[in-house]
């Protein structure tokens, strides 16, 4: 996929909760499933919108899962798998609305949008609390660690959109212009600067965070590999890691790992992990990180590069924060979503087309599969709480 994002609301019904299970908390991981984009014979088919939705998981049991809660939010395949995610204390979670369907004679096309839902997952069930506009066709984003910023990258409003967050409230203060469409967004620890993947001109942006406050310095842009798609930072801050996708077909695409402290931030290393790494995640505690691979399960059945299923890939973070690839496992049909448990020990990766979660232990750099189950649709993404 070359385009990727969250679908927009148009209706709101109330939120499902299942008895017995825990209230908001560090625990919470959200998944945005996508009901609208279907996967076939002939690749990606545009249908009605109206069945997608947010499913709240509780991992208070790492090894089992549970479904708490489900809200009839909008959200799309159609932009990188980082749309979405928690307030540290868990108490709020937002998700990106970046396009939409509309009819085309009788099938449908993709049109662009300009939400953000932000959903309180303090109430019982979790409700939509608000809906903001903010830039066109908003794709990846992220929370800082204090709770109190949120950013956004728009992709055809070649922006990132500046979002205050206080006590569940959210509102928007600014929309810096970058020129060139951002797909991905990623916050340091500190809260002090910010990387974002200007990814149809192979670059990674960084921006600068005072309050609310954000810049943006064309001079320090960092070439990337070709076509950095999403970005993660490991909890030191000391690494930004890029997940380039490449030009698709059945490439190796690159991990860059990009030094993040210094004055001017620049690549010190690279290396593939196999193909198609749309999500990528590092752990909570900074010493692995994961990618589902596509592989080539969004090709044509017909194309030289077809497969039917994605990889999984753990990679430890080394000292220098170069990566090296210490497990795989089998995945589903396009695998996409991809988020860890709040330790770290375990990893959740969601697949598109299977409509299902593979959950695995991680065991001496290794990828042991200990729970799949059904979801009520296709996941398009997953994230839990901001760090």
């Amino acid at each position: 996929m070359t385009l990727r994002g969250a679908l927009a609301a148009t209706t709101l019904a109330a939120a499902t909760m299942l008895p017995g299970f825990a209230q908001a908390g560090v625990n919470d991981i959200l998944i945005g499933l996508d009901e609208k984009v279907v996967i076939g014979p002939s690749g990606q088919v545009p249908g009605p919108p109206g069945k997608d939705s947010l499913v709240v998981l509780d991992v208070s049991n790492p090894a089992k899962p549970k479904i708490r809660a489900t809200l009839p939010l909008m959200n799309s395949l159609l932009g990188p798998p980082t749309n979405l995610q928690i307030t540290p204390d868990g108490k709020t979670g937002v998700l990106a609305n970046s396009v939409t369907t509309v009819p085309d004679g009788d099938k449908w096309k993709i049109a662009m949008d300009n939400k953000l839902f932000i959903i309180d997952l303090t109430a019982n069930p979790p409700k939509l609390s608000d809906t903001l506009t903010v830039g066109t066709q908003p794709s990846g984003l992220a929370i800082s660690h204090k709770g109190d910023l949120i950013l956004i990258g728009n992709r055809a409003g070649k922006s990132v959109s500046v979002v205050s967050l206080a006590g569940g409230v959210a509102k928007v203060v600014d929309e810096v212009q970058i020129g060139q469409e951002v797909s991905a967004v990623a916050i340091a620890p500190d809260g002090k600067r910010a990387f974002i993947c200007i990814n149809m001109v192979n670059k990674i942006g960084v921006l600068s965070i005072d309050g609310t406050k954000v810049q943006y310095d064309k001079t320090l842009d960092i070439p990337a590999g070709f076509n950095p798609y999403n970005i993660d930072i490991t909890a030191d801050g000391k690494y930004a890691i890029a997940s380039n996708v490449g030009a698709g077909g059945f490439n190796g695409d690159a991990e860059v790992i990009i030094e993040a402290t210094g004055p001017h931030p620049h690549v010190v290393g690279l290396m593939t992990p196999g193909t198609g790494p749309e999500g990528f995640a590092i752990s909570p505690n900074g010493k692995v990180a994961v990618a589902p691979l596509l592989l080539g399960s969004t090709a044509l059945p017909t194309t030289y590069n077809y497969v039917k299923n994605g990889e999984a890939v753990l990679m430890s973070v080394g000292a220098n924060g170069m990566l090296t690839v210490t497990g795989r496992a089998k995945l589903g049909a396009v695998p996409e979503a991809v988020a860890f448990s709040p330790k770290g020990d375990y990893v959740y990766i969601g697949n598109y087309s299977d409509r299902d979660l593979q959950t695995f232990h991680i065991e001496d750099g290794k990828l042991v599969q200990v729970d799949h189950m059904k979801l009520p649709g296709q996941p398009a993404s997953m994230r839990g709480p901001a760090r």
